[in-house]
């Protein structure tokens, strides 16, 4: 029942700050200055061929009204067309949502690959040369900008080497039989390959810093050093022991990261003018394409918001000290 109780107030915590989030997107797009129907309208239209459009698409309504018909579309995942090509919002949206969800999974699991490995061994070889030169290595590559990392890996993998493609998901002229076909063929994984380097490379400072910090706690715990004193070898003292236990921080973290991944996977996709949902969100602002960004936003916020849900989840049943009890 306690578990039910927890599981249902994040729910509500959830449900509330989707709310929040997306009450503040209609403001932002109602409230800003200029027409929102900018792309529509042409130097020929009179008042009347304006008012008629803004009927069209329910502007010329109260704000509570035109609240209440957002809040009840976005339910419906409804947001309309897209000023720009004129096709419906849900489809541009999903359109490009599975080339973000790819690039950012296998970055993901890439960098947490890398860093919970990297974190233990700098734990291991703690004082050496390891960890002297190994976080300052970290730390670097955590601070570089992510336009500039990107356009250096494509002036030298790209451009020079001409190992991958400059850009883009496939090769022009490219026609696949369905969507797995396009996504399991060699074309389609080279031109995933740059990007997805390139944000594994920024995102592994977090789980190799959180798994270092970890494993440096659980090294000093009591049935570590019982472990050595039974006479198990080092290597498995380390990884049965210390960084099984270390890995809590380092999952949540996980759950954390897809959804602040795709929220700032803008800059990759610009940089790679790869088709997900940060370049369409890009190109929608600069189009004033208001649709399309108001939904890509919300999309955004709401896998951010459900895998902080997640992260909670995980972290209360994988750690059983968690209570669920308010103190």
């Amino acid at each position: 029942m306690k578990r039910l109780a927890f599981v249902l107030s994040r729910l509500g915590q959830t449900a509330l700050v989707l709310l929040v989030v997306a009450t503040m997107l209609f403001l932002i797009f109602r409230l800003m200055p200029g027409n929102p129907l900018v792309a529509y309208l042409d130097p020929t239209f009179t008042e009347d061929m304006e008012r008629t459009l803004r009927a069209q698409f329910g502007l010329d309504k109260p704000l509570h009204v035109q609240y209440a018909f957002f809040l009840r579309n976005a339910v419906r995942g409804e947001f309309g067309n897209s000023f720009f090509t004129r096709e419906p919002v849900d489809e541009v949206i999903w359109n490009v949502l599975p080339n973000t969800l790819l690039l950012t999974l296998c970055a993901l699991l890439l960098a947490y690959a890398v860093g919970i490995a990297g974190g233990a061994l700098l734990a291991a070889r703690r004082g050496t040369w390891v960890e002297h030169l190994g976080i300052p290595a970290v730390l670097a590559t955590r601070a570089a900008p992510e336009f500039w990392v990107g356009m250096l890996a494509l002036a030298i993998f790209s451009f020079s080497l001409q190992w991958f493609p400059l850009g883009g998901a496939t090769s022009p002229g490219s026609v696949f039989t369905s969507n797995w076909a396009r996504v399991l063929s060699m074309d389609f994984l080279r031109h995933l390959a740059l990007p997805a380097l390139t944000l594994a490379l920024y995102l592994q400072g977090l789980p190799t810093l959180l798994m270092r910090n970890s494993m440096l706690e659980v090294m000093d715990e009591d049935f570590i050093t019982f472990a050595r004193m039974r006479g198990l070898p080092e290597r498995t003292v380390v990884l049965r022991h210390a960084a099984r236990n270390a890995l809590l921080p380092v999952v949540t973290a996980f759950a954390l990261g897809i959804g602040y991944s795709i929220g700032g996977n803008v800059i990759i996709e610009t940089v790679f003018s790869w088709p997900g949902l940060g370049r369409t969100l890009v190109r929608a602002v600069a189009a004033k394409d208001y649709p399309v960004a108001q939904a890509a936003f919300l999309m955004i916020a709401a896998v951010m918001i459900f895998m902080n849900f997640v992260a909670d989840l995980f972290y209360s049943l994988l750690d059983p000290r968690v209570s669920y009890e308010r103190r």
